[in-house]
């Protein structure tokens, strides 16, 4: 069994539907679960995976490096790890 230490150590999964070629970036909220974002890269070489890393980095106020992408590289619907957050600390700072 896991403790709420080693979930936090391990970082918050989030869920996030990503539409690429936005007109700006930001952040729409939840709906179902998942997190609603746009960013203006394009989905090619991996730009609009890297302009998603930096937009939840700054909207969690956390270093781009504890942000990773672990799933769904190549789709709009993607997995993002945050390291050093619990999924409660992520709710609270997008709230």
């Amino acid at each position: 069994m896991r403790t709420p230490a080693s979930r936090r150590a391990e970082g918050a999964l989030l869920r996030l539907r990503v539409q690429p070629r936005a007109s700006r970036d930001e952040i729409l909220g939840w709906q179902d679960g998942v997190l609603r974002v746009r960013v203006t890269a394009p989905p090619v070489e991996g730009a609009a995976n890297a302009a998603v890393v930096a937009l939840v980095a700054r909207a969690l106020r956390v270093a781009p490096a504890t942000v990773h992408v672990v799933g769904g590289k190549s789709s709009r619907d993607k997995r993002v790890r945050v390291a050093g957050l619990t999924d409660a600390d992520v709710r609270t700072r997008l709230a």
